[in-house]
């Protein structure tokens, strides 16, 4: 599978860019770069999923919606060890 690639240019803070250099092994800058923007978007991703998942169970008045969730999670879970 190629990936497409695209030149950008960003400035990044003397540290980071040392830090970079420093960590990179045997790959490109361009990779390690790439490689930790992957991981930061990741991490930025799963937040975001906990903070959804925890406003919705948050609520103290939307019982009936909880117990749809939870009943539907236990459908779908019998469904897979079938």
């Amino acid at each position: 599978m190629a990936i497409a690639r695209t030149t950008k240019s960003l400035s990044l803070d003397r540290g980071v860019l040392d830090e970079v250099e420093r960590t990179k092994g045997a790959a490109s800058t361009s990779e390690r770069i790439n490689a930790l923007i992957r991981i930061g978007l990741e991490v930025e991703r799963k937040e975001s999923l906990h903070a959804e998942a925890e406003a919705f169970f948050k609520s103290e008045d939307d019982r009936t919606a909880r117990r749809a969730l939870q009943s539907a999670s236990i459908k779908s879970i019998s469904r897979e060890n079938d």
